[in-house]
């Protein structure tokens, strides 16, 4: 049942009757860093993600956190060209938080995005299931969406679960072949990167498709290998 506070109840009804509702356009931008001495972009300016889990301010918060580590043994701010080089490794140690806030906000739009088609359709089934069975299936994401667990590799563990949890659902108690082929689809488009499987539905593909597209514009190295990446060993610039 709908519960709506009373301060608003009318005008909320009125705008139900009159029709024509509106929706808020939204995209993603992965970060793109672009060094500019005396610069630095932070916020929406620099980074996007779907609203749906709010964490853009967790990013953003967290991202904060990382600008203040860096620049806490600093004591001249005045040399902009050397300054610019040592915080490119700001964009590569805000990495971890931000790629897996980014990548679970549009995978979870994803999936819960209305669709007729039955695999997307057991897809949105399978996580509420997947979170009602308690323990490490429901304090793991939500870890994930609250930024105490930024692991991309957690990440990528839950949805596969989830995946691998809902073809289980599917085949029990007797794997009937539509409902075989329907966990096939969802396994297929969950293991494989999306350019292999143009004959799957596009529901399917907006659906399952989600990971490696996100994790591909945020950057594979950055968002597993951080410590690869040589800025992210760069020293801050000697104080004169």
């Amino acid at each position: 049942m709908l519960q709506v506070p009373s301060e608003i109840y009318k005008s909320f009804v009125a705008a139900i009757d009159k029709g024509n509702i509106k929706t808020m356009p939204n995209r993603s931008m992965p970060a793109a860093p672009h060094p500019t001495p005396g610069a630095l972009l932070m916020g929406d300016a620099f980074n996007m993600r779907h609203p749906l889990t709010g964490g853009g301010m967790t990013v953003a918060l967290s991202d904060i956190v990382v600008l203040r580590d860096l620049l806490k043994p600093l004591h001249d701010l005045n040399d902009g060209s050397a300054l610019c080089n040592y915080l490119e490794c700001f964009y590569t140690l805000r990495k971890p938080v931000a790629s897996t806030i980014n990548t679970l906000a549009g995978a979870l739009y994803k999936v819960f995005c209305a669709s007729p088609d039955e695999a997307s359709k057991e897809m949105r089934e399978a996580c509420f299931d997947y979170l009602s069975l308690g323990g490490i299936c429901s304090s793991g994401p939500v870890s994930l969406l609250s930024g105490l667990n930024p692991c991309p590799l957690s990440l990528v563990f839950h949805f596969f679960a989830v995946a691998i949890y809902g073809v289980g659902r599917l085949l029990l108690p007797f794997p009937f072949p539509h409902r075989v082929w329907i966990g096939a689809r969802i396994i297929s488009v969950c293991s494989f990167s999306l350019s292999s499987f143009h004959f799957l539905s596009p529901s399917i593909l907006g659906a399952s498709g989600i990971i490696f597209p996100i994790i591909r514009a945020e950057g594979v190295r950055q968002m597993f290998f951080p410590a690869t990446v040589p800025a992210y060993y760069r020293a801050p610039p000697v104080s004169r």
